[in-house]
């Protein structure tokens, strides 16, 4: 039998506690209605007692995301009055608004935090509750670091809390102290004795990732009988970050005999969120993380390109489509192997190719890689034009494909103040083209200058500058993601100069656009 998992987003609340991730009111609720498009049952907009600022963004959010009964709008509260207060007097626009109270459990929080005998913690909890039920019917209550607490208290709070009135028990492992064993079991004994007590008690887990296990957690949690889930997006939040929830979610979906449960999310919006986040906060998502990093779905090593060539499930458990993007990502570098090498020429309609030019072409191909690390669709076809014309070979259809293609001469980009500008040389087959722009910084000039010569209109959607290597000599990454014609296109180049790799990024994506003019009609 399956179960329902909820999903409750702490995005807003645990993911903008990040240093340096504060949002501003609109994005904000850009972010709210892009969870509610991903289909959270319960977010958690904010803090509203921390300042006047996130009061009105809790009570926007209530007001304009919460106006329908599919989503739960709820914010945090310590147990006490104001806060409870400010809680209510934000949610309460929401169709269904949950006040959420916290209030530690542990001997650390209980004697070193407060001060106070766990009695007088328990009793405080109590009237919290009792308090926050005059004003809502919805109360969560979480027992912060619960995985530290002793048990048989933590059980007492547990009992006390709802029998006061609290629906959802909320159980958190507040510094990542927890491993998936020990707190699957804890989970299991609190969820038989809450079930015994109140069946209609919803049990939920809140893991943090300090030793990075808090997705190992929050599935041991569900296997053995959590009902709610609380994660962010990307696993952001305080020091190392909270569950992610696109991780949590893909397991269930993955390996749905092994948890028996599912979730509402619509994980076709999964990248969608993904992004906008990251977008937003300014928190990269690494490479290599799962689900949301830019290699989950792109393949480099020739062994795995041509396993998944043949077989897709040779070395892909999750389609890239279930979580909103396009399609796997083959990567051509110098690792690439022949048949994916072919699979890509093919793909821009040389199929007819014989072994010996196919071997001329990858020996090419070779020697271009390991110059430019990636290459691209537009490089193969000047690898097979500079094939065929050193050759002598004739083809009827044989176009000069490099005359489509455009090429980095030269640049110049001032940066000031009043008029940040650029100046571009750029190579169009025999042609020489420059331009010149204004715009609101370097790189809006350098892009408006480049795009006038292309005479594309194309929209930049997403600019990403990082760091790949240490030192005066540090190499810059840049990532772009462009749109023409309402098609997307993701294109990345490095340079110890970011302007130059900059530049040669938005080459690129224009050259993507050329390519996919040249593709042959299937």
């Amino acid at each position: 039998m399956t179960r329902k998992i909820w999903v409750f987003d702490t995005t807003l609340r645990d993911g903008e506690q990040v240093p340096g991730a504060k949002l501003n009111l609109y994005e904000k609720l850009e972010v709210a209605q892009q969870l509610k498009k991903l289909k959270v049952d319960i977010i958690e907009a904010g803090f509203p007692a921390s300042s006047a600022g996130d009061f009105n963004a809790v009570k926007e959010i209530a007001m304009k995301v919460g106006n329908t009964e599919d989503t739960i709008i709820t914010a945090l509260a310590r147990a006490v009055k104001a806060d409870i207060d400010a809680v209510y007097n934000s949610v309460k626009y929401a169709e269904k608004p949950l006040i959420h109270i916290v209030l530690g459990t542990s001997d650390i929080h209980v004697e070193k935090k407060f001060g106070k005998s766990k009695t007088q913690i328990l009793d405080i909890g109590v009237d919290a509750v009792k308090y926050a039920k005059t004003f809502l019917p919805d109360v969560q209550y979480s027992t912060e670091d619960a995985s530290r607490s002793d048990f048989e208290y933590l059980w007492a709070t547990i009992k006390a809390v709802v029998k006061a009135g609290a629906t959802i028990i909320n159980v958190p492992d507040t510094v990542g102290y927890a491993e998936p064993e020990e707190f699957g079991e804890l989970i299991f004994k609190l969820n038989d004795r809450l079930k015994n007590v109140n069946d209609k008690v919803l049990l939920s887990v809140h893991c943090h990732n300090d030793l990075g296990m808090a997705t190992a957690n929050t599935l041991a949690a569900i296997k053995n009988g959590a009902d709610k889930v609380e994660c962010t997006i990307n696993g952001i939040g305080e020091r190392a970050g909270n569950a992610a929830l696109e991780e949590v979610v893909m397991a269930i979906n993955t390996r749905s005999s092994v948890y028996k449960a599912c979730t509402n999310i619509n994980t076709k919006e999964i990248m969608n969120t993904s992004r906008l986040v990251s977008s937003f906060m300014g928190l990269d998502v690494q490479v290599n993380k799962a689900i949301t990093g830019d290699n989950a779905f792109a393949h480099s090593s020739g062994i795995h390109q041509d396993g998944l060539l043949k077989s897709r499930d040779a070395y892909e458990i999750i389609s890239p489509i279930e979580v909103g993007l396009d399609d796997m990502e083959l990567v051509l570098t110098a690792r690439s192997g022949r048949h994916a090498v072919k699979n890509a020429l093919e793909k821009l309609g040389f199929n007819q190719l014989t072994d010996t030019q196919f071997e001329g072409i990858f020996e090419d191909f070779l020697e271009l890689a390991d110059a430019k690390k990636e290459v691209y669709n537009h490089d193969l076809y000047v690898i097979v034009e500079n094939y065929y014309a050193k050759h002598d070979i004739y083809n009827q259809d044989m176009t000069h494909y490099s005359d489509n293609f455009y090429e980095l001469m030269d640049l110049q980009v001032i940066s000031n103040t009043n008029f940040p500008s650029a100046s571009v040389k750029i190579k169009k087959g025999d042609q020489i083209l420059k331009s010149s722009a204004v715009g609101s910084g370097p790189i809006d000039a350098l892009y408006s200058a480049l795009t006038e010569i292309s005479d594309l209109d194309i929209k930049l959607i997403e600019y990403n500058i990082s760091s790949v290597s240490r030192g005066k000599e540090a190499l810059g990454k840049v990532k772009i993601q462009v749109e023409y014609r309402g098609e997307k296109y993701i294109a990345k180049a490095t340079d110890t100069d970011i302007m130059k790799a900059s530049a040669l990024a938005y080459i690129n994506a224009i050259n993507s656009i050329v390519v996919a003019k040249l593709l042959p009609v299937e």
